[in-house]
């Protein structure tokens, strides 16, 4: 009775796989880390003392006073600036979603094995990192009309954020793809999925499961973007500050609470990023020298369709050893 082959899942040495964390960027050493600590201090210190010294010199020109901060304890102010805060997130959100899926098909493009499509994907994405955004706003603001094609004031600058980020998007998921081992998709393609099939439920999943932490740092990056929003009159959070400033005439003291309203808001995403990042959830198993098999009953795989190798083990009633269905040497 020959041995049994190794099911999906399990290593070559019949050893339980290893755990391993797959990140797309090396680790930093004990040496890097005392580095990143030290001048971390120093930043924190050196931004303490600017802190400080601006503080100093507002006090010193009467913009500390109890009546230049007291209207912004009223609620009507916040309303106000809220309902600018609500028109980021709407914009911001049109972005994330355009801009993802857009990016989405063009990583796809960038890594197809037709020539034809991975040059158009890759022109595009190179062309849109390197037009500033404002250029492009500033073309749906002025030339578009021109051509007979005015947009509304949102989709202003929803367009032109959407073309600048699907190239960062695109990017992001394509470096997800490439740090995938290679084995995942070979072990798609040997179950008997095609290669749309491999990519679609093997691939991606994980790929794009490795690349959360660099999508939701790149949607902090989104929500400050959405500041130009006020070039095309677009009710966003800026726009509102600016307009509050010159109503109430306390410009320091309406941009600090402004900025402040940033904060909180890409500082949760910020957070969010890091415990991405660090979840146990970014595991894929790896043993030394082997490479991970995902089972093919939860790719989806018809049992027909499997290797003997994937299928239920019984038992061999004159020897109690597990067999596969395969005929006995």
């Amino acid at each position: 009775m020959s041995a049994p082959a190794p099911t999906a899942g399990a290593t070559a040495t019949g050893r339980a796989p290893a755990r391993q964390v797959l990140s797309l960027y090396d680790e930093p050493g004990p040496r890097a880390r005392r580095r990143i600590r030290i001048w971390s201090v120093v930043v924190v210190l050196a931004l303490l003392g600017l802190v400080a010294a601006g503080l100093v010199q507002f006090g010193s020109r009467g913009q500390l006073a109890a009546d230049r901060w007291t209207p912004f304890l009223s609620w009507p102010v916040w309303q106000y600036l809220l309902v600018g805060l609500w028109g980021t997130v709407r914009a911001a959100a049109l972005v994330a979603v355009l801009g993802g899926a857009l990016g989405l098909v063009l990583a796809l493009g960038r890594l197809s094995p037709v020539r034809p499509v991975r040059w158009a994907a890759t022109a595009y994405i190179e062309v849109a990192r390197t037009v500033p955004v404002l250029l492009l706003i500033y073309l749906m603001l002025f030339g578009l009309p021109q051509l007979g094609l005015d947009l509304p004031l949102i989709w202003k600058l929803v367009v032109p954020l959407t073309v600048a980020n699907s190239a960062a998007f695109a990017e992001i998921v394509r470096a997800g793809i490439l740090g995938l081992p290679r084995g995942q998709r070979e072990a798609g393609l040997s179950l008997g999925m095609t290669s749309a099939q491999t990519t679609r439920k093997v691939v991606l999943p994980q790929a794009l499961r490795f690349a959360s932490p660099s999508l939701v740092t790149q949607l902090v990056s989104l929500v400050k973007d959405t500041s130009l929003g006020y070039i095309v009159a677009f009710t966003e959070l800026l726009y509102r500050g600016q307009v509050l400033s010159s109503f109430n005439h306390l410009l320091i003291q309406t941009f600090v609470v402004v900025t402040l309203i940033y904060l909180v808001f890409n500082g949760a995403l910020s957070t969010l990023a890091a415990r991405l990042r660090t979840r146990p959830g970014r595991r894929t198993p790896r043993g030394p020298g082997t490479r991970a098999v995902p089972s093919a009953a939860v790719l989806g795989v018809p049992a027909t369709d499997r290797p003997a190798t994937d299928r239920p083990a019984t038992a061999d009633p004159a020897t109690d050893r597990p067999t596969t269905g395969g005929a006995p040497s």
